[in-house]
């Protein structure tokens, strides 16, 4: 069994280590480019790539797979199958026709739910309770292929998009590891997906990290958790980008129904009680424009925040 493995951030770790531990023979691992990263946009490796180089294996980067010369190169590795975990890019028909065996995908949702790049965050802020790993053989449509095993995993209201990335990318390593041998042994029966079911998870822009006040608690509270630690839900502070990282579990608490949605109706040290749009939304953690990752208690304090301040608008 030869196979070659695709996979970039870390959800995809797991699933190769796997692939190691159980003795396959991963003859290379293909990650996205390194790109630049931070403030000082430092050249930084994806950590698929840290993960196989310290596995001792070779690494493709192709810039497009899609390219003739990156199909060749994969074809020259004569795998027998193929394994992707988040990926980033669709695959072409050239490179799905080379495996013997095929190309299968370990994918972060209960399929055909949340097809697309972003299952994970979407799927809190949806505010679903549970979601799961589906492995599939790969198509040339995204996420459409047939799929072959699935796993569920419940989604507390205390995860967020990290540790659900933790949770889905553990539970697939462990379903690769249970699906692969009877893949092998040709004992699998593939179903194919109900495209009348599917629902989309497309990759997140600017807007989808905006907070809209107006919107319910619970809605703002989902937002929150689905961006973090990733992106991170924003809004506006005296026209400057102000960014919410972390906020209490909505208590129902309705506050005044005449004072409009994003304005502090209460701040101490424990949090900022901010109205939405039917009720209090208590902010624990931020990061004001320019500054560093705070608690509401090492922030509030320099912060001169006026009463009755309002969230939202846009840049001055």
């Amino acid at each position: 069994m030869r196979i070659v493995f695709m996979g970039t951030p870390e959800f995809a770790v797991p699933s190769l280590r796997l692939l190691i531990e159980q003795g396959y023979d991963v003859v290379a691992a293909v990650s996205q480019p390194d790109r630049p990263k931070g403030r000082k946009r430092v050249l930084t490796p994806p950590p698929l790539k840290e993960a196989a180089l310290a596995l001792g294996l070779p690494v493709l980067q192709p810039e497009r797979m899609r390219s003739p010369e990156a199909v060749a190169a994969i074809a020259e590795l004569q795998p027998d199958l193929i394994v992707t975990a988040a990926y980033g890019q669709i695959l072409p028909k050239a490179l799905l026709d080379i495996p013997r065996l095929g190309c299968i995908n370990v994918h972060g949702s209960l399929l055909p739910r949340y097809r697309g790049g972003a299952p994970i965050q979407r799927s809190i802020i949806n505010g679903e309770t549970v979601t799961g790993v589906t492995i599939m053989f790969m198509a040339e449509g995204l996420d459409t292929g047939d799929m072959i095993s699935k796993v569920e995993v419940p989604i507390t209201d205390e995860d967020t998009s990290g540790t659900l990335f933790e949770k889905l990318s553990a539970a697939g390593a462990e379903l690769l590891g249970r699906t692969l041998p009877a893949l092998i042994a040709g004992e699998l029966k593939a179903e194919p997906q109900d495209n009348e079911l599917a629902t989309y998870a497309p990759n997140l822009t600017r807007e989808d990290e905006r907070i809209d006040w107006s919107k319910p608690a619970r809605s703002i509270y989902n937002q929150v958790r689905g961006l973090s630690p990733m992106a991170g839900a924003f809004t506006y502070l005296n026209g400057e980008v102000f960014k919410v990282w972390a906020c209490a579990k909505p208590d129902g608490k309705a506050g005044n129904g005449t004072t409009a949605p994003g304005t502090v109706v209460a701040a101490s040290t424990s949090g900022i009680d901010v109205q939405t749009g039917d009720g209090l939304l208590r902010l624990l953690e931020v990061q004001p424009a320019g500054k560093r990752v705070m608690t509401i208690a090492d922030w509030l304090p320099g912060a001169r925040l006026s009463s009755g301040a309002v969230f939202g608008g846009g840049e001055a």
